[in-house]
Order: structure tokens, then sequence, then C-alpha cells
């Protein structure tokens, strides 16, 4: 798939998001919900609902299971939403090296 116009996305830009989006790309494994809240800082309620909608548009996959007795949540980006974070990313750098070079 080609990837975006270089423009900021705007599912992943509120920081809750590009949070998430930054700790489950940092490889294709599954990361448990406390982790993601532990890294993020984001309350339970938070993280729901910003993974409920990059799951909607496809860009998070949402695994749910137990351990022992207790249930258990996992996050991973999809093929999709790791080239959408990596597009999105890559256009915060052009920004900054534009702004720092006075360039647009």
């Amino acid at each position: 798939m080609p990837e975006r116009s270089p423009e900021l996305d705007p599912l992943i830009h509120p920081l809750p998001r590009l949070s998430i989006c930054a700790l489950l790309a940092a490889g294709p494994r599954w990361v448990d919900f406390r982790s993601v809240r532990e890294a993020t800082g984001l309350s339970d309620s938070m993280i729901s609902k910003h993974t409920r909608t990059l799951e909607d548009a496809g860009y998070l996959e949402v695994r749910k299971g137990g351990v022992g007795r207790r249930p258990r949540t996992w996050f991973r980006l999809t093929p999709l939403g790791g080239e959408r974070y990596r597009g999105h990313v890559a256009q915060l750098q052009r920004l900054v090296d534009g702004a720092s070079t006075g360039s647009p």
C-alpha cells in the first residue's frame, strides 16, 4: 500500500493516541493493557477510548483473553497502523526540520 500524502494523521495526532502508537510501534509484539497504562500514564478509561478509536480505524488490533482467572487485554499495531504512524512521525520530523532551518 502506498504511503499516504505527507500530512499529519488526525487519528494519531492527539497526544494520548500518539503515545499509544509510539509504544506499540517498538515492535510487532503484543503489549498488555497494564504496560500501556504504565508507559503512557493514561487512565483506564482514556486507554479504552483511544484504543477503540484506533481499532475502529484499522490501526490497532486488540486481543482479549485471560491469565489464570483474570481477564487481560493486549494491543498491537496493524500493518496499516504502523505505516500511518511512521508517516505521521516523518511529517512531524519534516516540520521540526523546517522550523530549525527556517524553511516551510
